[in-house]
């Protein structure tokens, strides 16, 4: 009796109805009920230890990052092999491998780009890395081939976190990549390092010579924007506008629609405030830092990032969705124009790192640290 009451009440807790008595983290396939009365079936593909980001190839299989290093190869269906070819990344605090995108002419050219920590120097300095590298099917198992550093995050320092290195191509093919302050703040504001920015590069790594600072020095020919903290999702909508999220300090986790040139106010403004306790000026206090379109007091901790538009939730078209850690939730956040608002919660009692849009219009997600599951989510029939 006791024990069937501890997994109704735990059910009860992740807002979502069991299966044949178990909680949503026993069950192959559960139920989750948002906020609104919506209600999503979550399948389970397969596990993980600390995923950290995953993308579609065009046959409908996944590449699968962990943190601490390893790369899969994923069908839908569950099965997984790890790609050959990754090589040592700096695992530890925040870092390890990170994103894993596909080129805009990837069934031309087969190229994948990956985001990793790295030391240089035997681990008294860390940054961010991107590569490029050749995705081969060809053998026995997959592999990477013909690796080529994009982007390398200046400068490196001591510590593990705030690396960011969010990955998204632009409808233009253009890349960019999220740069964090790296848990020091001042940078967020200072030309002269590239931390706390959203860097755009042209494919190869080249500098276009038409981002917004060409006159602040070489790192600032990179630049897309400034005053930024710790980007954990990037993504483009349908008009080709450039979206992306980051966690705040203590609470003001925020979602901003980016303009090429503008300043987010980093660390000067936040609608959060110091660890310490120690408040920070709102931005509405200084309006010449853009301000983002929603922010959230409480916290959600924002990981993951989508806004959909595909067909098996049509109402859903142009609504973005963010996986949230501290809130152990789902988030989905109806966009309009330039504003933006949360609209519904989907929990289930784990935190969420990753979240995508499979070839069909199902929603996919990660869950967070080890063990964590794969999950397809669909409508209830």
């Amino acid at each position: 009796m006791m024990l069937n009451l501890a997994r109704l009440l735990a059910v009860m807790i992740a807002g979502s109805a069991s299966v044949g008595g178990l909680s949503p983290a026993e069950a192959e396939t559960f139920e989750i009920a948002g906020k609104n009365g919506v209600i999503l079936q979550a399948t389970r593909v397969a596990t993980f230890d600390e995923p950290w980001a995953m993308t579609f190839l065009p046959d409908g299989t996944m590449l699968v990052t962990t943190k601490p290093g390893k790369l899969f190869h994923v069908t839908q269906e569950g099965d997984k092999v790890e790609v050959d070819g990754m090589w040592e990344v700096a695992y530890g605090g925040q870092g390890g491998l990170g994103d894993v995108v596909l080129h805009p002419k990837f069934a031309q050219n087969n190229f994948v780009y990956i985001s990793y920590a790295e030391t240089l120097d035997n681990g008294s300095t860390f940054g961010a890395v991107v590569a490029r590298a050749g995705f081969d099917r060809s053998g026995r198992k997959p592999k990477l081939s013909d690796v080529r550093t994009i982007w390398t995050q200046e400068p490196k320092l001591p510590g593990r976190a705030h690396y960011s290195h969010r990955i998204a191509f632009g409808p233009d093919g253009m890349l960019f990549i999220t740069s964090g302050d790296r848990r020091k703040q001042r940078p967020a504001q200072d030309f002269a390092k590239a931390l706390g920015k959203i860097i755009r590069l042209n494919d190869d790594g080249s500098v276009p010579d038409d981002n917004p600072w060409q006159d602040k020095g070489d790192l600032a020919k990179t630049y897309w924007s400034m005053g930024h903290r710790n980007l954990l999702g990037i993504d483009f909508d349908s008009q080709g506008r450039l979206w992306t999220h980051e966690m705040g300090p203590r609470h003001g986790d925020e979602l901003n629609l980016i303009v090429n040139g503008d300043n987010y106010g980093w660390p000067v403004v936040s609608n959060g405030d110091n660890y310490s306790g120690v408040p920070i000026p709102d931005h509405d206090t200084r309006p010449e830092f853009a301000a983002p379109e929603v922010f959230w007091v409480p916290a959600i901790s924002p990981a993951g990032f989508v806004i959909y538009d595909g067909d098996m939730f049509p109402d859903w078209r142009g609504d973005g969705f963010i996986g949230g850690l501290s809130s152990r939730a789902l988030v989905r956040v109806d966009i309009e124009a330039d504003s933006a608002k949360e609209a519904e919660r989907f929990e289930w009692g784990k935190r969420i790192r990753e979240v995508e849009q499979g070839p069909d219009g199902a929603l996919w997600v990660l869950e967070d640290r080890s063990g964590a599951r794969l999950l397809k989510l669909t409508p209830k029939n």
